[in-house]
């Protein structure tokens, strides 16, 4: 065994979870096996073991396999700043940014350090499980592709191809990738499966068959939709829901056009105590909320002008005079203050854009991105907190004279007088159960959720749930 590709027919056909999945399953069978996506877009990023950052979801799978998150595990992640511009990161590190047009000229650089980072996983593990971005369909992105094919062809690595039934027309995208394909790209393609079937699996046995004798590729199965996936880490900001209806404090979150780092949700949506109420564009913010979360942002000064362009802050100003509590992070953090300086232009046009000023802090954007994980303690409540800033700017000001926690000593954020507006650069914090619970219980009710050992149960579900379904053991040993 060394590796095998899973690729979509479209983006958000469930490649990442069918890879964590594979992952936890191929370790089930006492195999050494890693993650790995050659290149990745998105805001929601980890900071890994070796001190970069790669997506969300290769975290997770990293989780799935029982590995920390290293850099390896995705060379290339892309970072929208703008609708037409992007963060390049590469093995970890800000390389540059790049307008989508000039992409392209820079891609032929990137796969020799792509190669590199699964040389190095492949020399360590039995297998390595790599999943695809967007599709291979898109042929007109063929040429230096480093993602899909151009991956696949260059590693010499097999594929198999995952169509999404939910979305409807599955045979067409199968059949039609396969019509679209260069001869010798369909070639390194081994089989395909279907995914997110809702319904009797059986109703689909002669579409099915139609696929097999279309492309003469081998099918792997039929996986029903599964559930439980609600419970694990999105990536992608359209995974987030409206609402996830609990108990009687209501939590709204700001959806912001450049959301990043949105995982601090993901503890809060399995709590039976809470209901997490994202708010949309157009949307106002719920009167009943007991607080309202500022969350992280690609484009921090961008961000802060769509916010008062949906009226947020005049919202966020009631909410406040009504006492209710805020917390902003990372991005948040910084709108919450007196103003953010962004003297050398790098989140857009250089300039100093006015905070909210419900803190006494004011932020610098500077080109130095922090990367790190960090173990603290909450001012207010002395719970231990885990969490990770990954954040460009320094914030400084009195209000930080008011810490909303203490890193090695060191005081971390700040907070308004009467402590019911709070800001941090720590993402992540809401993951660990005992700051939850203390968190929590300032609004009067308990925490009953452990995350961890809900993520992990899940992904053993996951597991099982593919093992069901689908021909793993066929999957597994198409590996070369």
């Amino acid at each position: 065994m060394t590796a095998l590709m899973i690729q979509g027919c479209g983006s958000n056909v469930g490649k990442s979870l069918l890879v964590a999945g594979l992952c936890r399953a191929a370790r089930r069978r006492g195999l050494t096996v890693a993650p790995f996506k050659p290149q990745n877009m998105s805001n929601n990023a980890a900071v890994t073991v070796d001190g970069g950052e790669i997506g969300r979801a290769q975290a997770l799978q990293a989780l799935a396999a029982g590995l920390e998150p290293h850099t390896d595990m995705n060379p290339v992640l892309l970072k929208p700043e703008t609708d037409t511009g992007a963060q390049v990161v590469v093995q970890g590190r800000r390389l540059t940014t790049v307008r989508a047009r000039d992409y392209s000229a820079l891609k032929a650089r990137l796969l020799a350090p792509v190669l590199e980072s699964f040389g190095r996983l492949k020399a360590a593990h039995d297998l390595v499980i790599v999943e695809g971005a967007g599709s291979p369909a898109e042929v007109n992105l063929r040429r230096g592709d480093i993602a899909n094919m151009g991956f696949a062809r260059a590693a010499g690595v097999p594929v198999v191809l995952v169509g999404d039934i939910d979305r409807g027309g599955v045979i067409a995208q199968i059949v039609g990738t396969q019509a679209v394909l260069d001869p010798a790209d369909a070639a390194q393609v081994e089989g395909f499966l279907v995914n997110k079937f809702r319904g009797d699996p059986s109703l689909f046995a002669d579409g099915y068959r139609l696929i097999e004798a279309k492309t003469g590729w081998r099918g792997f199965g039929v996986l029903p939709h599964f559930a439980a996936a609600a419970k694990l880490p999105a990536e992608d900001a359209l995974d987030l829901g409206r609402a996830t209806e609990g108990g009687p404090v209501r939590i709204a979150c700001l959806a912001f056009s450049r959301i990043a780092n949105f995982d601090d949700l993901d503890p809060l949506k399995l709590e039976p105590s809470v209901t997490l109420t994202m708010v949309r564009a157009g949307e106002a913010i719920p009167g009943d909320a007991a607080l309202v979360i500022l969350p992280g942002s690609k484009s921090t000064r961008g961000d802060l002008a769509f916010l008062r362009a949906e009226g947020w802050d005049i919202d966020l100003a009631a909410h406040v005079r009504r006492g209710g509590h805020v917390l902003g992070i990372c991005g948040g953090y910084q709108m919450l203050g007196q103003g953010i300086d962004d003297p050398e232009g790098l989140e857009g046009a250089p300039g100093v854009t006015g905070g909210l000023g419900f803190l006494d802090v004011t932020t610098v954007m500077t080109p130095e991105k922090r990367l790190t994980r960090s173990t603290a303690t909450h001012a207010a409540t002395g719970a231990a907190m885990e969490g990770y800033e990954i954040h460009i700017g320094r914030t400084e000001g009195p209000g930080r004279n008011r810490p909303f926690a203490f890193v090695g000593g060191t005081p971390e954020g700040a907070g308004s007088a009467d402590g019911r507006v709070m800001g941090s650069y720590l993402h992540g914090m809401f993951a660990g159960d005992a700051f939850r619970s203390a968190f929590l219980a300032r609004f009067g009710v308990a925490a009953k959720a452990h995350y961890g050992a809900e993520v992990e149960t899940t992904l053993d579900a996951l597991a099982d749930h593919l093992e069901a379904h689908l021909d793993v053991a066929g999957l597994l040993a198409l590996a070369r």
